[in-house]
């Protein structure tokens, strides 16, 4: 559900904006939280409904978080990414519940101080969120949020004004493209085109790969070091908790990976005056090594994953959240820079959904090593390491689009 609903959820934010979408989320955040605070045995069934819920209001909540970043001009990836890595950690909340269950604190207890929470959301909502989205680059006279209430309708018209500027996307087009006929230049921007370009399919391609070795090792991680340690429970134990206690690490992996793309950003868009490559351009040039290594650190972990050897597994639980965070925070990073900004939501939503169906792999691969595998999943393993060298093709081709961008720059990315 946190996948197939980003579709829909991203839909909902390109066409009603920021104030819709994230009061859509507070309602389904909240109405979530009270029903885990208030399910009992008996109504048990209950969760099969506020699980999913619980995961559309908070993913819809991060796709309006993401804008954020077009408050912060040249660390615009580092911001994207953290809230990202915030997003991907956010699962050790439940960590800390079940922490707080074992200190004698209820589960009701704990679930209505999180729909409590719902008041903040509320309040950040109209006093610190634009009631519109949030343009880029960002207008000199823009305001949001409760500085906008006290501006002048003129200021206000400005704002509308650079909203328009925002659906232009001067970000993805090269000066040559915004002169071309205006019929051509929509067709271009179109949201069909975007999705049937080389450069969305491989970057499909290589989110879906990277995305099922890690449902994949989490699907299986119970039986997995069950195996290695022999059945010993006390050992599984304190390997779960290892686990469960990297994840909180995410949040402090992901800005990285926004800070090596802002770096670059910057450095390749200095030397534009002197290639006469267009700033998005060079954008897009400093997403190439933020995904090569992103391949590259799923392949450590993929390894380290297919070693029987337990010890070996504590190196796979970091290289995995390591991963995990720049991969989401890339993924988001780079449509921003790749695709124009009025197709994010959709487009977000769009990849989440098609690599959320690739993900159904894993039940029957589960199925398969349970079955004629015997338990075995070397077989499994080599073969999904190497789908994950496919996923180098992906910055191999975005360099080779940047190089010709380069020596041509009249030509279309």
């Amino acid at each position: 559900m946190n996948n197939f609903m980003t579709f829909p959820t991203g839909y909902i934010f390109d066409r009603f904006k920021t104030t819709v979408a994230r009061l859509i989320a507070i309602f389904f955040y909240t109405s979530a939280t009270l029903i885990i605070a208030f399910t009992s045995v008996d109504s048990a069934l209950l969760l099969f409904l506020a699980m999913p819920t619980l995961t559309v209001g908070g993913i819809l909540f991060l796709i309006t978080n993401l804008q954020i970043g077009n408050l912060f001009g040249k660390h615009r990836s580092t911001i994207i990414t953290l809230y990202n890595g915030a997003f991907d950690s956010s699962s050790a909340v439940f960590l800390i519940i079940k922490l707080l269950y074992e200190q004698g604190i209820s589960i009701r207890a704990s679930f209505l101080f999180l729909s409590a929470c719902s008041v903040w959301h509320v309040g950040r909502t109209f006093l610190l969120m634009p009631r519109g989205h949030i343009p880029y680059p960002l207008p000199p006279t823009y305001s949001y949020g409760l500085c906008s209430e006290f501006g002048t309708r003129k200021e206000e018209k400005k704002t509308a004004e650079c909203e328009n500027v925002e659906l232009q996307s001067k970000e993805v087009f090269s000066p040559k493209e915004e002169s071309q006929d205006p019929g051509q230049q929509h067709e271009l921007r179109s949201f069909q085109s975007c999705v049937l370009s080389r450069r969305f399919i491989w970057h499909f391609i290589w989110l879906s790969v990277i995305q099922l070795w890690h449902y994949l090792f989490i699907g299986t991680l119970n039986s997995l070091l069950t195996n290695l340690a022999g059945g010993d429970r006390v050992q599984v134990s304190a390997y779960i908790n290892a686990f469960a206690i990297t994840q909180f690490f995410g949040v402090l992996c992901a800005p990285w990976n926004g800070l090596l793309m802002d770096y670059l950003k910057q450095k390749y868009q200095k030397k534009t005056g002197k290639t006469g490559t267009s700033a998005s351009a060079a954008a897009l040039c400093s997403a190439v090594p933020s995904l090569a290594l992103t391949s590259l650190l799923c392949l450590g972990f993929a390894l380290c994953a297919s070693v029987p050897v337990l010890s070996l597994q504590y190196a796979t639980f970091i290289l995995q959240v390591v991963s995990r965070s720049f991969l989401y925070g890339g993924n988001a990073a780079f449509l921003t820079l790749a695709f124009p900004s009025e197709h994010f939501g959709k487009l977000f939503g769009l990849v989440m959904a098609l690599s959320a169906i690739v993900s159904l792999l894993q039940f029957p691969i589960f199925t398969l090593i349970k079955g004629p595998l015997q338990n075995d999943p070397f077989y499994v393993n080599v073969t999904l390491v190497l789908a994950t060298l496919l996923t180098f093709v992906h910055p191999i081709l975005v360099y080779l689009e940047c190089r010709a961008q380069k020596e041509s720059p009249s030509s279309n990315l």
